[in-house]
């Protein structure tokens, strides 16, 4: 408990308080390297899990209606509270929006949904006993570490979506599923206009981004 505490407590806190240190993005890759050392060493995990995706028709169509329901609100609240900024990104540098849709969902979401939900499984299932408390934990855990950037839209935003993916994940055992999910929920939020509450100096790196491809 005293490890989970540090590890998906502790650790957003200190980026928190001192947001030069290091970039929030840049912690999965050296997290992930740990947590397939651990995975390789547990008797009850096989790496296929991170491959296979086994849904019935209905169960898909489930989630799809989930999905676009989500999407239509989102879209919705953008559209009429904050319509200056809806479809920001494609629209000041197509090129980083193409190359940012394509890469996060490899590079982001699929890291995360190893953390927080098959790592966060079978490391601390002693601890988070019932289904419920595992959501609780996943849940809880994946919306906290979004205080890096700084925004309670994206804390709010990322509970209701990280119960989602933990019930899922339950459902499933796919965490390559919920991956899918993750990132058509990640693309849609930096294509209709959330991005910068998901996005630490967005608009920063937007414009360094934007004068490299100018100069080459």
């Amino acid at each position: 408990m005293i490890e989970f505490i540090l590890l998906f407590f502790g650790l957003p806190l200190f980026i928190f308080f001192d947001s030069d240190f290091i970039h929030p993005s840049i912690i999965i890759a050296p997290l992930l390297f740990l947590i397939f050392i651990y995975l390789a060493k547990t008797k009850e995990f096989s790496f296929k899990e991170l491959i296979q995706i086994q849904l019935k028709k209905k169960a898909l169509l489930i989630h799809a209606f989930i999905v676009t329901l989500c999407s239509i609100f989102l879209f919705s609240c953008v559209y009429f509270f904050d319509h200056e900024n809806l479809f920001n990104l494609p629209r000041s540098n197509l090129l980083v929006w193409t190359i940012l849709c394509l890469m996060y969902p490899l590079f982001s979401a699929y890291g995360q949904e190893i953390i927080y939900r098959v790592f966060l499984f079978y490391r601390y299932r002693t601890i988070f006993k019932t289904k419920r408390m595992f959501i609780l934990a996943s849940s809880v855990s994946f919306s906290f570490v979004h205080i890096v950037y700084y925004s309670p839209i994206s804390i709010i935003l990322t509970l209701f979506l990280g119960i989602y993916l933990s019930t899922t994940y339950l459902k499933t055992k796919s965490v390559l599923f919920t991956s899918i999910i993750h990132s058509i929920f990640g693309n849609l939020i930096f294509t209709i206009g959330l991005g910068s509450y998901f996005w630490l100096d967005m608009e920063k790196w937007i414009t360094q981004a934007a004068f490299i491809i100018l100069a080459r």
